[in-house]
């Protein structure tokens, strides 16, 4: 585990990122990685926080398996309530599917992504909804609408310190080589290309947020990265659709 800014530090594995926000006294947990990882996220809270470090809430900032995974264990174990967009509710509760992974792009990670699973994440009663605005318990942060990735997708932005957590929005690092995916190479890049079904609304969302010129980026896949805005503003101008989706895409 690393600080990543001030109150903000990441928790990462092998496929995806959580991250821990704010101190001892006030914190929540954004996202929850792949399934099978709650005790070691409540192992790395307690370690920065203290024995029986409890969050005020989890929140996601969409429903993927690689992000919401180990929401509902962690729920239970604390006592909380889980966070998303409306848009992604009935993802989480077992009311709808997500759209079929296009594996048609070339690409490491539409290889990788074969292997992941297609069912989505039941949370059941234990998911709320927040519409955009602040956190729930973190009135510093705002929820700034991501769509694109998923209907729902949300990335949470600091003002102070210019810090962004933009889940699947933007990537830091490229999923689409090999090389760049296993030496984790820090690179702004656009969302992963087998599970974004809408590329004009994710090319919006990423130029959305190259408008904040975000000093720190927390994405879920790459290492965390600073001094990012001219790479975010990059991207947002040259942002490239797929091949396999431009058919019919302005």
């Amino acid at each position: 585990m690393e600080e990543i800014a001030p109150g903000v530090a990441v928790f990462p594995t092998l496929i995806a990122n959580a991250y821990l926000v704010g101190d001892a006294a006030r914190w929540v947990l954004v996202d929850a990685c792949t399934p099978g990882h709650e005790r070691g996220i409540r192992n790395a809270a307690e370690g920065r926080f203290g024995r029986g470090a409890r969050p005020r809430a989890i929140v996601l900032t969409h429903g993927h398996f690689d992000h919401a995974g180990s929401a509902a264990p962690l729920a239970d174990l604390w006592d909380v309530p889980i966070y998303a967009h409306a848009r992604e509710l009935p993802f989480l509760t077992g009311q709808a599917h997500y759209p079929p992974m296009d594996y048609s792009s070339p690409g490491f990670f539409t290889r990788l992504a074969r292997l992941f699973p297609t069912s989505t994440v039941d949370l059941g009663t234990r998911v709320r909804a927040f519409e955009p605005g602040p956190i729930p318990g973190l009135d510093e942060w705002e929820a700034i609408e991501t769509p694109g990735h998923t209907p729902g997708h949300v990335s949470f932005f600091r003002r102070e310190g210019a810090v962004l957590l933009a889940g699947d929005a933007v990537t830091t690092m490229d999923l689409d080589s090999f090389f760049a995916t296993v030496t984790k190479r820090k690179q702004v890049c656009r969302p992963p290309v087998p599970a974004t079904p809408d590329w004009p609304t994710a090319r919006a969302s990423v130029q959305c947020l190259a408008r904040l010129r975000p000093a720190v980026i927390g994405a879920g896949h790459g290492a965390p990265m600073t001094g990012a805005a001219d790479g975010l503003q990059r991207l947002a101008e040259t942002f490239a659709i797929p091949a396999s989706r431009k058919a019919g895409i302005p």
